[in-house]
């Protein structure tokens, strides 16, 4: 499975994750089969709120799952419809989180609870 994390810098598994999804640098995708690393390139990074496509830089790549801070309502949408499932971070890093994710633990996030860092989202 290829779990995918925003994030401004890449540190591998000790990566930050980003606190919102649209204007992330790059994301990390950690194959838990293998336990490799990969990351992706966000070209869209220049965005007005409601406008990013950070999905066009995921688009071709096969990814299970999106672990991440806040996304908005749309994105949900588009992810789940490209067939990837969308989770409500719960820690700092990658590593802390795909251990939660492994455990079955974190929370998928619905497009009527997604959050942004910088707003609401369902008490998160």
């Amino acid at each position: 499975m290829k779990v995918c994390f925003p994030v401004e810098q890449n540190n591998g598994i000790k990566s930050a994750i980003y606190g919102h999804f649209g204007s992330a640098p790059m994301f990390v995708v950690v194959d838990t089969e293998n336990n490799s690393v990969s990351v992706i390139n966000n070209g869209n990074l220049g965005h007005e709120h409601g406008n990013c496509s950070p999905i066009l830089a995921l688009q071709g790549q096969k990814i299970d799952a999106l672990i991440l801070s806040g996304i908005g309502a749309g994105a949900i949408s588009k992810l789940r419809t490209m067939g990837v499932e969308v989770y409500q971070a719960q820690k700092q890093n990658i590593e802390d989180n795909l251990l939660l994710f492994k455990a079955g633990t974190l929370q998928k996030m619905s497009s009527t609870c997604a959050g942004h860092s910088h707003g609401g989202g369902c008490g998160h």
